[in-house]
């Protein structure tokens, strides 16, 4: 394949990843695809579903980072990749996979994908969406709720117990690993149109 560039897009939940993410799959269609660190969280079917509640899903370790990596690898040298596919009805890893085709572009979208300096080894460009602390919680209950059927109760509480402490420890830091600090997310629209722009020059140097 011509040369593949690879985006990363983080933030804290809810701050607009997203929105960005979206954008440029709209603007340049098949050109783009893209690889949720969500979908590479670790399986533990042998566990209850009591348990698996009680997880720490904002900690670093329970990505399986490894196989993002291996497969980032191989999407960058233009094979396709079978990438699991996260329930968060049950959190666990379903038995269904994606087929993800290697593309001109290819972005990664996560909280935590700086944490782990050799996957931002992986990426040509690094983008972090920095927004308000309190318009990214009332973000994450919406949707929580909403699209995934949680209570507000346990949203809440996770968000207290793990979310927070988690974005202060880990997210918040891997801030420093990125080549662009987007304040307001998607609602940017001049930092927003500037990463178009990056994205059409690569395409167009073809």
């Amino acid at each position: 394949m011509s040369e593949i560039m690879v985006i990363g897009i983080a933030g804290g939940t809810g701050s607009g990843k997203t929105t960005i993410t979206d954008t440029l799959v709209k603007r340049f269609g098949g050109n783009v695809s893209v690889v949720h660190h969500d979908n590479y969280y670790k399986a533990h079917h042998d566990m209850p579903y009591e348990e698996r509640c009680l997880l720490n899903y904002d900690h670093p370790d329970s990505f399986d980072t490894e196989m993002m990596i291996e497969h980032l690898r191989l999407l960058k040298e233009g094979r396709s990749v079978e990438c699991p596919v996260y329930d968060y009805s049950i959190h666990d890893r379903s038995e269904e996979t994606v087929t993800i085709e290697p593309t001109r572009v290819i972005i990664v979208e996560g909280i935590l994908i700086y944490a782990e300096p050799r996957l931002c080894d992986q990426m040509d460009v690094k983008i972090y969406v920095d927004t308000d602390a309190d318009v990214r919680i009332l973000r994450r209950i919406l949707r929580d709720v909403q699209e995934r059927g949680r209570s507000l109760e346990s949203v809440i509480n996770q968000y207290l117990t793990t979310v927070k402490p988690m974005h202060e420890q880990f997210v918040e830091p891997s801030k420093r690993r990125a080549d662009v600090i987007i304040p307001e997310g998607g609602q940017n629209i001049v930092a927003l149109e500037m990463v178009v722009q990056r994205v059409k020059a690569h395409l167009d140097n073809a």
